[in-house]
């Protein structure tokens, strides 16, 4: 198939012909498609990442047009709202001409689509913290206070982007803003990017930090957070939590 043949139709179409029911089950008990999960009311095929990923590298080359990938993120299955998204990522990541900008600001309007937390974490990086990282970060404080868990997760995992270019400030000043939500997907994510700071930037810094909030931060915040360190200090803040 040509690059020219290659669209957001073409793409989903791909993603159900690798559909597979038995697969489709164990992600639906996976990402907690059952009632009063968190991804109650989605669709699952039954495609896997790895094998979504392999069917995308001929549309990293394509220009599939960015209304044909909006509209297409609007898919009531899930993996098809993977793989756009994906796709969206890499695109974002690579920043050619002024699509950054554009995809970044279809990623803001299309945050009810991209609801679960595999959905988040294959793209904020990369759409929402490229985007950010020359400019004012305040709309990731209004992103943490969203009513949206996954407009939350994204604010946090966005940090990522800036995490990887040696800038942990940001993290620092989100994380405690969850301290007491109510959603352990959202420990989890700010978690794990404190781990990242201490790991990528300066483990002493995220000491500093831990040595003034742990006794504050949720215990799976704090777990993640401190799983890269020496094993006498994880003792050491488990104790004073």
């Amino acid at each position: 198939m040509t690059a020219a043949a290659l669209t957001a139709a073409t793409l989903l179409a791909e993603i159900d012909d690798a559909a597979d029911p038995q697969v489709a089950e164990v992600l639906e008990r996976y990402f907690q498609l059952q009632p009063g999960g968190y991804g109650y009311g989605d669709q699952m095929v039954g495609v896997k990442l790895s094998t979504i990923r392999g069917l995308l590298k001929p549309y990293l080359r394509a220009a599939v047009p960015l209304d044909e990938l909006e509209q297409a993120l609007t898919s009531p299955i899930h993996e098809h709202r993977l793989a756009i998204l994906c796709l969206l990522a890499d695109r974002a990541a690579k920043g050619k001409g002024n699509e950054r900008p554009e995809i970044y600001d279809l990623y803001l309007r299309s945050t009810a689509y991209i609801n679960n937390w595999d959905l988040v974490d294959c793209s904020a990086s990369e759409i929402v913290g490229g985007h950010l990282i020359d400019k004012s970060r305040d709309v990731l404080t209004t992103l943490v206070h969203s009513e949206s868990l996954w407009e939350r997760r994204i604010a946090l995992v966005a940090t990522h982007w800036f995490i990887r270019r040696g800038e942990s400030e940001d993290i620092y000043h989100l994380a405690p803003e969850v301290f007491d939500d109510r959603e352990d997907l959202i420990h989890k994510a700010a978690g794990w990017m404190l781990r990242e700071a201490g790991k990528r930037v300066s483990e002493e810094e995220l000491r500093v930090f831990l040595d003034e909030h742990a006794p504050a931060m949720p215990r799976t915040m704090l777990r993640y957070a401190i799983e890269r360190l020496p094993a006498d200090v994880r003792a050491h803040y488990r104790a004073r939590r």
